[in-house]
């Protein structure tokens, strides 16, 4: 019998399924897209019972497309959005904005309709802030759970368990109510490193019901990403998957943090310690592994155990970086002559327009000149770091009166470029504190042209690697699953023997570093009237 292991990942648009051998290498995967419902006042819902079934179709067409035994399979691991899932008394869904639609019982973690909590918990202060770069985000757990309570209190008192949505989905599969320290810590506010939650910042906040309950509804047992659950797979979930009761399942990560356990221990990366791992999807994620705790205002953390069981964890990252990059090119007139182009030759925009600027300027390092002139702030929703500011807003300067392709994506690469700018102010206030690092380990969707990763490198100023997987995201659930099922003693040994690095993007020097340090300077500036602006208004 062939060893293999499954990754489940839920992002925001779709459910993916991966198999993955003891080497870390995919034998098949297989995709389910899940709905996402926008609504008025920056809502934005899902349905845990759809996202359920997209996971169950993932998994039995991953099974499908690898022609394996499902006995095959000794361990799975889970990984998804930081999103709020509302359950009522045995599992059943409440509703969470109109009681009209009851199947959405999840608080989409891009959803803001809690910035106003947000807020109010940032002005009372309190201790564990200091755990989370010193202000909390709206798109964390407490400040929705307190939006829930003023705003549906009905809900919030017919509620028999909050979790988040990874945690949702290891209970789902093997009945076991334990958390992952990932999730509790790095979006409930848990103190990983003191192993409890504090009651007085419930109670101050005003979600004082839940230290009265001793928290038994945001959980009481908490454990390490990768710790086997229950019994393994119930009965009733290997049925759904295609997978054999008592499969070992192994607490969850958020999806961005599987990325980083997927990469940043990688073969030829060097320790978890030398690398930031950055997730480059719809949203990107900043990960820093320390031996030590360090403080970094505006940057989430530090979280002890929270990716890397025994490091501390700094995260940042943006709340908009695919998803900037595609809402920049809908405001030019080109966009959609191109998007039709892009069709026609079977890629996406972002993508057709990398090979066209590639085409423009004869070399990957020279492309970065094709935006001379025009510059992006993309914060189209915000700052998450390292600033945690929600109202701040984008900015696209430069813009004339061209409507060609070429103008088209001149735009594109200073898109781009200003991505790395924004990564770049987040590597800088971390190694001021003490937080640095040695290079980026990149994955994600949006980040695997090699286009994309030499900008990155240059307007970072930092070296770039690739690790040899397509899906790290999914590996790092594979390794999670792996542990679980006994295949290996601890993470850090799965994610030595199932990743590794298989391309180098090193920093440009000379005219071009001196080219975005300018760059980067104009950004820095646009940026600081962007949230003057927003203070004023």
């Amino acid at each position: 019998m062939a060893t293999c292991f499954m990754g489940i990942d839920v992002g925001t648009g779709s459910a993916r399924a991966g198999i993955f051998d003891q080497a870390g290498r995919m034998l098949s995967t297989a995709k389910c897209d899940i709905t996402v419902f926008h609504e008025p006042g920056s809502r934005v819902e899902q349905s845990s019972s759809e996202i359920w079934q997209a996971v169950a179709t993932s998994s039995k067409g991953a099974l499908v497309q690898a022609g394996i035994d499902p006995a095959d399979v000794v361990g799975v691991g889970f990984d998804a959005t930081c999103s709020l899932v509302v359950l009522g008394e045995g599992g059943t869904p409440l509703p969470i904005g109109d009681d009209a639609n009851g199947d959405r019982d999840i608080i989409v973690w891009m959803d803001h309709r809690s910035i106003e909590q947000a807020e109010r918990i940032n002005k009372m202060g309190h201790r564990v802030l200091d755990y989370v770069g010193g202000i909390i985000s709206p798109e964390m757990e407490t400040p929705k759970l307190l939006w829930l309570k003023e705003h549906k209190p009905e809900i919030f008192a017919k509620a028999w368990r909050f979790f988040d949505l990874t945690d949702y989905l290891t209970w789902r599969a093997t009945g076991s109510d334990a958390r992952s320290i990932c999730t509790v810590t790095c979006k409930w506010t848990y103190m990983g490193h003191e192993a409890s939650w504090d009651a007085d910042y419930f109670t101050k906040i005003g979600l004082g019901i839940l230290a009265e309950e001793g928290f038994e509804r945001i959980g009481t047992q908490v454990v390490d990403a990768g710790t086997p659950l229950g019994t393994g797979l119930s009965a009733e979930a290997a049925a759904d998957l295609g997978l054999v009761a008592g499969t070992a399942v192994g607490a969850g990560l958020i999806d961005a943090h599987a990325g980083g356990i997927g990469t940043v221990g990688a073969t030829g990366a060097g320790k978890p310690q030398d690398n930031l791992g950055y997730v480059f999807g719809t949203s990107s994620c900043t990960m820093t592994s320390t031996d030590e705790p360090v403080f970094v205002p505006g940057v989430w953390g530090p979280y002890f155990s929270a990716m890397v069981p025994g490091l501390w964890l700094n995260e940042g990252g943006q709340s908009a970086a695919g998803a900037a990059i595609a809402q920049l090119l809908t405001y030019h007139p080109a966009a959609g002559e191109a998007g039709r182009l892009a069709k026609a030759d079977g890629c996406s925009l972002p993508d057709w327009l990398a090979v066209r600027a590639v085409a423009m300027a004869g070399a990957d390092k020279a492309v970065a000149s094709l935006a001379d002139g025009m510059h992006v702030v993309p914060e189209f929703i915000g700052n998450r770091a390292p600033y945690g500011d929600p109202h701040t807003r984008a900015v696209i300067a430069g813009l004339g009166m061209e409507a060609d392709i070429d103008n088209l994506v001149a735009l594109y690469v200073a898109g781009v470029c200003s991505l790395g700018y924004g990564l770049r102010q987040i590597i800088e206030a971390q190694a001021e504190a003490g937080a640095k690092i040695q290079s980026i380990v990149i994955s994600g969707g949006a980040g695997r042209s090699d286009l994309v990763r030499q900008l990155l490198a240059d307007a970072t100023g930092v070296r770039v690697a690739a690790p040899a997987t397509q899906e790290p995201v999914l590996l790092g659930s594979a390794i999670l699953g792996a542990v679980a099922g006994g295949a290996f003693g601890t993470v850090a040994d799965a994610m030595a023997a199932m990743s590794s690095i298989a391309a180098d993007y090193p920093p440009a020097d000379g005219a071009i570093r001196a080219y975005h340090d300018t760059r980067y300077d104009l950004f820095k500036r646009f940026q600081n009237l962007a949230r003057e602006a927003a203070v004023r208004s």
